[in-house]
């Protein structure tokens, strides 16, 4: 291809907009162009880059015994309520409605749709297993599209779902995919961190994410060192201590006048956050509940949720806390409550002496003892592990780092084949609900955390298996009969099936060598004045920096072997 006609609107500039270096260079670099939040137009080497990476998920998913389909990116509601899902997956659902005021979403996920599908093709346990996926475009409505296309409203999505008769199938499939997910990234570069996870919306029994390790990622991930047990903060859990913590006293009402926080209450009562008891109303499926934590730790929603069993949980408003608490909000406490359901979390039993609100505005408790002030009916493990905390498996500290997904899988079981009244018959001619399982992977995202992993600070550094080009040949010529030298040097590049953006545009030797740097393409090569003079090529490995001359005749088997050890 050659770059004096081709779309490649490389800038000097970092966009104004652009806070991670994935979003500032695929914008620099000229691989896509922002449309409106959260959603962009992808330039030809862009789309280059986006292809190379699909070629790879359809190339493992293939080998892993996956059928490619193509669904439609709108899905009826039907399908969304036969699930029950088309009420809980919340605003971020794109839902529109066409002339005949039938409803229908712009799929930001593909579970039902293929459930149904599977629906009318199987009848008997000999049609299965099946595995069946797509590559295509999702939609969410993000309420904070950020970092380009780590977090957008429209985004390219591989997501699989396998289909088995027993729980020995369904752990299989699940294996098989895990296989694939790391055959996968691995070709394409990165280092990832697979992580246990929550399953979410999503639902199902267990679930693993892929994380690529970054400063901006947006989860937390929690680490063992000595016994690799991983886990995001959703799912991760710790090693309680069973030390008993604080003193005994008696309990006494204070007067806290407009001290609400913890930090502001430790300051008055001077004593450590760890002796506060945070006091916090959600309502669940519509009913409030209460949850109660150690002042030193931040409740983890997904784990009360997944405790309660709830479709759908959030933050009760001022009015709700002050309905269930009979206070104003922050002075709710456990002692002498009047809410519905309280769940403690499990260190709320071994602390003596707490602080808490005294459901009364403007006062708190001290001196306030489980068991003797109040009774913990119901007790998990409700707050949110940290750096430091003790692994569940091994008992040594955990460290925390950052990460984006790129990819997840689920074992879904019977949550979607059972709703949507999906059976076959077994061996014995009795009628069975097939056991799902779901596997996505975010293309665009692992675009994205590609260039995370592989930059520096003259621009991009793509592993050879995804890069838009092989080769970018800087052509540095005076007159027609050096321009022709060039142009035979591409086209025998060419001939040998190499893809090469071969730079022909009339600009200075520093400009090319910049956009070349800044593009990344793995093979740099300068046909210039050492070409014409002793008939050698420069070649350049852009991740390293090294140099070195070749002759025309061993150039493309150079080329070759740089790209083999250089993905």
């Amino acid at each position: 291809m050659r770059l004096s006609q081709y779309i490649l609107p490389t800038q000097k500039e970092d966009p104004s907009d652009a806070q991670v270096s994935s979003h500032r260079l695929m914008i620099r670099a000229g691989l896509i162009r922002k449309e409106a939040a959260g959603m962009y137009a992808y330039l030809p080497a862009g789309l280059r880059a986006l292809r190379k990476i699909s070629a790879i998920v359809k190339d493992e998913m293939d080998k892993a015994g996956a059928m490619e389909c193509l669904m439609p990116e709108l899905t009826t509601a039907d399908l969304w309520k036969e699930s029950g899902r088309w009420d809980s997956m919340g605003p971020e659902m794109f839902r529109i409605r066409d002339r005949n005021s039938m409803e229908y979403a712009l799929g930001p996920t593909h579970e039902e749709a293929f459930t149904a599908l599977v629906r009318s093709v199987v009848s008997s346990y000999k049609d299965l297993p099946v595995n069946v996926y797509q590559i295509n475009t999702k939609f969410r409505d993000e309420i904070r599209p950020r970092f380009g296309v780590i977090r957008s409203k429209e985004f390219i999505m591989k997501d699989a779902y396998s289909f088995d008769i027993d729980q020995g199938g369904l752990d299989e499939s699940y294996q098989k995919m895990a296989a694939a997910y790391r055959a996968i990234f691995d070709r394409c570069g990165l280092e990832t961190i697979p992580v246990q996870a929550d399953s979410g919306t999503m639902g199902g029994s267990a679930s693993e994410e892929f994380m690529v390790a970054s400063e901006v990622g947006e989860e937390t991930l929690l680490l063992c060192e000595k016994c690799g047990y991983r886990a995001n903060q959703e799912k991760a859990e710790f090693k309680r201590s069973s030390s008993e913590f604080g003193e005994k006293s008696a309990l006494t009402e204070v007067n806290t006048p407009a001290i609400k926080t913890i930090d502001d209450l430790a300051e008055f009562f001077s004593c450590d956050g760890k002796l506060f008891l945070k006091t916090i109303v959600f309502v669940a499926d519509g009913e409030p509940v209460v949850a109660v934590v150690t002042g030193d730790r931040d409740i983890n929603e997904a784990k009360l949720k997944n405790y309660l069993q709830a479709t759908d949980i959030e933050q009760a408003d001022d009015e709700t806390v002050v309905a269930v608490t009979k206070s104003s909000v922050g002075f709710a406490g456990p002692v002498r409550s009047e809410a519905p359901r309280i769940i403690f979390d499990s260190a709320v039993a071994n602390i003596h002496g707490a602080i808490t609100g005294a459901n009364k505005t403007d006062y708190h408790f001290t001196g306030v003892e489980p068991g003797r002030d109040f009774v913990i009916e119901e007790e998990a493990d409700l707050v949110e592990a940290v750096e430091g905390d003790l692994c569940p498996d091994c008992g040594e500290p955990m460290i925390t780092r950052k990460g984006i997904e790129v990819g997840h899988i689920f074992k879904l079981g019977k949550k979607y084949t059972e709703s949507m009244k999906v059976s076959v018959l077994d061996n014995n001619g009795k009628a069975v609900v097939p056991l799902m399982g779901c596997y996505g992977i975010g293309v665009t995202r692992t675009l994205a955390a590609v260039i995370e992993q592989h930059h520096d600070d003259s621009g991009l550094t793509w592993p050879a298996s995804v890069a838009p080009f092989d080769v970018h040949l800087v052509g540095i010529g005076k007159g027609d009969e050096e321009k022709a030298a060039i142009d035979e040097v591409y086209n025998s590049l060419i001939s040998e099936g190499l893809d090469v953006l071969y730079d022909d545009r009339k600009l200075s030797p520093g400009v090319k060598f910049a956009d070349a740097d800044l593009l990344g393409v793995p093979v740099r090569i300068t046909c210039g004045k050492s070409y014409f003079a002793d008939g050698e090529l420069e070649i350049k490995i852009r991740k390293t920096g090294e140099q070195s001359a070749v002759k025309p005749d061993n150039l493309s088997k150079k080329i070759r072997e740089i790209l083999a050890d250089h993905n």
